[in-house]
């Protein structure tokens, strides 16, 4: 982003009274890297009169905004400060019946453990004309970038993709680990740093063998992404070890073995 480009607080601003309605577009950006974003969400945001981002998203594909649209960061960290979804919500709203042209721009894909759908939800509800510009999961992406495929013929036919925000124990929790330790899927973990050491031990619990592999892909396109590899029950000691903190995407089975990485 250009130095002289300012960031505005996440407040709403005052209604003006708009010569017409504005739009608000969801982009999914690609995991911290402006060459993971889509045609069409570059081209989105290059039109945008306001931009609301998070932290995960690539930085550099807000200098290609025009230098007169608004910068809003809604970022939300990790188990400390983040705007709340409902003034995001609000904030899209707002800029949008303004008559402006707003841009959603997500670090990763807005409907993959996304707010996507609250937001899209919140425009229709409120007859703002609402599109979506799909992006690249960190899902895939990550360990793409890390030289791990997801599926490979011959070891696996499929892959499982989980959030871990809570922990198996916790009474949030509806995923059903023990089926998905059984799937015989790769399973591909989002927002489980905090909760690694306990989802190792469920899906040991569930009958994984421990050596089963498995690797860690942090800050995924960045400059400072980094992998770690280990077995099923030793990849929470690792991951602790090296002080791997959010975000990052963790992938447990047969593929996690493989280094594809040119």
């Amino acid at each position: 982003m250009s130095p002289d480009r300012i960031e505005e607080p996440a407040t709403p601003g005052s209604p003006e009274s708009p010569a017409r309605l504005g739009r608000v577009t969801l982009v999914g950006g690609g995991p911290g890297n402006l060459g993971l974003l889509t045609v069409a969400g570059l081209e989105a945001i290059r039109g945008a009169d306001v931009v609301l981002h998070d932290r995960l998203v690539p930085m550099d594909a807000l200098s290609e905004a025009p230098r007169t649209a608004q910068i809003v960061d809604v970022g939300k960290i990790p188990r400390g400060a983040a705007t709340p979804q409902e003034q995001i919500n609000a904030l899209l709203v707002e800029h949008a019946l303004a008559g402006r042209n707003v841009v959603r721009l997500k670090g990763g894909d807005p409907f993959v453990f996304g707010r996507g759908g609250e937001e899209a939800e919140a425009c229709r509800a409120a007859g703002v004309p609402v599109r979506v510009i799909p992006g690249v999961s960190s899902s895939i992406a990550a360990p793409g970038l890390a030289g791990i495929p997801v599926t490979h013929r011959g070891l696996v036919q499929g892959f499982t993709v989980v959030s871990a925000h809570v922990s198996p124990s916790d009474s949030r929790s509806t995923l059903d680990w023990d089926a998905i330790a059984r799937s015989g899927t790769t399973i591909v973990i989002l927002m489980g740093v905090a909760t690694i050491d306990e989802v190792s031990r469920a899906l040991l619990d569930a009958g994984l063998p421990g050596d089963t592999p498995a690797a860690v892909v942090a800050d995924a396109g960045l400059p400072t992404m980094r992998t770690l590899r280990a077995s099923l029950d030793g990849i929470a000691k690792v991951t602790e070890q090296a002080e791997i903190a959010p975000p990052a995407v963790v992938v447990v089975g047969a593929v996690a073995d493989l280094s594809l990485e040119a």
